[in-house]
């Protein structure tokens, strides 16, 4: 739309705005520019991924939360209903810290927070659990919260769990871009969690345009908008 309007009305400048937009695309299809926007929506501080093989096992409190929150879910080549790429990442670190806090011999459980924001035949979160379960998380360690549609509402939602165990810590797990974003929320409903990095997204910056790169600016972009939506929403009193 910000290119077809000048078009439409502009009849002269056509070339120039077609040169334009095809300057951009290619800037961002090629990676050049879509690295740039992944900086701004992934700090530095949020771009080392949680490794459970590198260095000291990770020391738990008495009674310590896991929260993986949803990414999406998509439909596979044999039309099953599967967690989209970077939530195999979250599930993959959730399980895994689970495993050291056995091993600590710790209380753990993890909170998956995720409803159904795209309409398929179940929820994030009962579409992730399985993948838990094989990963050797307890049932009776595992807690479904599968109404929350926007990020927001994962952190509304896992405050109302979260409340009935005063002084339990949180382990926030997500991808980099999302953590910026999903930490503001949790501190606006009085969560202070630790954030643990599942993975980080990177550009493939070259001559060639790619659809990857496209895809990772989109992502981004939709970050660097909830970040600002935020701050205004705030600002007005809506948050």
């Amino acid at each position: 739309m910000l290119f077809l309007a000048p078009f439409v009305l502009w009849r002269r400048g056509r070339p120039l705005v077609a040169a334009c937009a095809l300057a951009l695309f290619w800037l961002l299809a090629s990676g050049w520019l879509t690295s740039a926007l992944l900086d701004l929506a992934q700090p530095a501080h949020y771009r080392t991924p949680y490794d459970p093989s590198n260095g000291a096992p990770r020391t738990f409190a008495a009674r310590t939360a896991i929260i993986v929150l949803g990414g999406g879910t998509k439909h596979d080549e044999h039309h099953r209903l599967v967690p989209q790429h970077d939530v195999y990442a979250r599930l993959s670190a959730a399980a895994a810290l689970y495993a050291q806090c056995e091993r600590a011999r710790a209380r753990c459980r993890v909170i998956v927070s995720g409803g159904n924001p795209q309409r398929h035949e179940a929820s994030e979160a009962d579409t992730y659990a399985p993948y838990l379960l094989r990963a050797h998380v307890a049932l009776a360690d595992l807690v479904l919260e599968n109404r929350s549609r926007t990020t927001w509402e994962n952190a509304r939602d896992v405050a109302r769990i979260v409340g009935a165990r005063p002084g339990e810590t949180l382990l926030l797990i997500t991808s980099a871009y999302h953590m910026r974003r999903a930490m503001l929320d949790f501190h606006r409903f009085g969560l202070d969690p630790v954030p643990v990095v599942a993975n980080v997204r990177h550009a493939r910056c070259g001559w060639l345009p790619r659809v990857h790169n496209l895809a990772a600016a989109q992502t981004a972009l939709h970050e660097l908008i909830g970040t600002v939506q935020f701050y205004v929403y705030r600002m007005l009193g809506w948050f």
